[in-house]
């Protein structure tokens, strides 16, 4: 929802996620990294959903396969833009100089702890999903 309330002007802690761009807010921007992320937040709870109907026997054969598959695949990229951006403000490895302290604390701290855990959360919806009902 935080993407949505960004996208629709809001400002309270765009600066520390987004740097220069919550000031300037360009169109791009403002239609790719606010409400299109928002809608594939939206399409990530409807995949959750799904998951967890897969797990309790609500969808068989290649609906459930394709359902575990971007589980998966959902879990690998979340898992790998969480990890990789921490390794990166750590290490400070390809990392823009012109990121201030502030970005960089509230990334580390808030931001990419949230893409880590929503990985863990994919993958073991899918795991779960894969299983035979009790």
């Amino acid at each position: 929802m935080l993407h949505f309330y960004w996208g629709l002007g809001g400002g309270v802690g765009l600066s520390v996620s987004a740097g220069p761009l919550a000031a300037e807010r360009p169109l791009w921007f403002v239609v790719i990294g606010l409400w299109g992320v928002g809608g594939l937040c939206l399409l990530g709870a409807v995949l959750a959903r799904l998951l967890t109907r897969s797990a309790r026997s609500g969808l068989r054969g290649t609906p459930a396969a394709l359902t575990r598959w971007l589980g998966w695949v959902v879990s690998a990229v979340l898992l790998a833009r969480g990890i990789g951006v921490e390794v990166m403000l750590l290490t400070g490895l390809g990392w823009d100089a012109s990121v201030s302290d502030e970005q960089r604390t509230w990334t580390l701290a808030l931001w990419n702890p949230w893409f880590i855990a929503g990985g863990m959360a994919f993958g073991l919806a899918a795991l779960h999903a894969g299983r035979k009902p009790a």
